[in-house]
């Protein structure tokens, strides 16, 4: 697709030609298949940890947004994904240097061409968000949706770095808890039920 038809898709809300430019979201869950993923959310209590040799020595690693990574030491350099509902700058992009984008975000307008064209792109379905949103009674964060998504892969842990339910607020931005959309009590708690059933999935704090 060209950039002009991309733009006109996004510019015309026409969810068929961009998710075109995806790979089957089968095909993104067979990917992790036997894997040790860590997925590094952006908590400011990760910073007071020494995590990152741990999250480096994953087999595979996956960040969100913009992904600060303050010191090796807490966080680790790798990212080898990056879920995504922010556009990132060039000076972001190059720095955090992903081999993979995931667009989470049902706001397609914030997609950029770049993205969409990546190797390996992978748009997240509205339907998907959807039934999450309903399941947590209020839109749910990228780190939520990647958790959802990942529990159905056939991967062999998931372990989570970084995610307090904003606790301690993210390194990403400076707004509270009651300057976002999200319910954080409810994620907290989802994601709790989820590790109760599911062995795979631990958090590191």
């Amino acid at each position: 697709m060209s950039a002009l038809g991309f733009y006109l898709a996004r510019t015309l809300r026409r969810e068929g030609p961009i998710a075109a430019l995806s790979v089957p979201q089968a095909a993104l869950l067979e990917a992790v298949g036997g894997k040790r993923v860590a997925l590094v959310g952006n908590a400011r209590a990760l910073a007071e940890t020494d995590f990152g040799a741990e999250i480096d020595a994953a087999d595979l690693v996956i960040r969100i947004n913009r992904a600060p990574m303050p010191d090796a030491r807490s966080h680790g350099t790798r990212t080898d994904w990056l879920g995504l509902a922010v556009r990132l700058s060039q000076a972001d992009r190059a720095r955090i240097g992903a081999g993979r984008y995931l667009w989470m975000s049902p706001k397609r307008k914030r997609l950029d061409y770049a993205t969409a064209t990546s190797p390996g792109f992978y748009l997240h379905p509205l339907t998907d968000y959807a039934a999450l949103k309903a399941k947590l009674a209020a839109p749910p964060t990228t780190g939520a949706m990647l958790i959802e998504l990942l529990a159905r892969a056939p991967l062999a842990s998931l372990t989570l770095y970084g995610f307090d339910f904003f606790a301690s607020l993210s390194l990403s931005g400076r707004r509270t808890a009651d300057q976002v959309p999200h319910d954080f009590s409810n994620e907290a708690d989802w994601a709790a039920d989820l590790m109760a059933r599911d062995s795979r999935i631990t958090l590191r704090k």
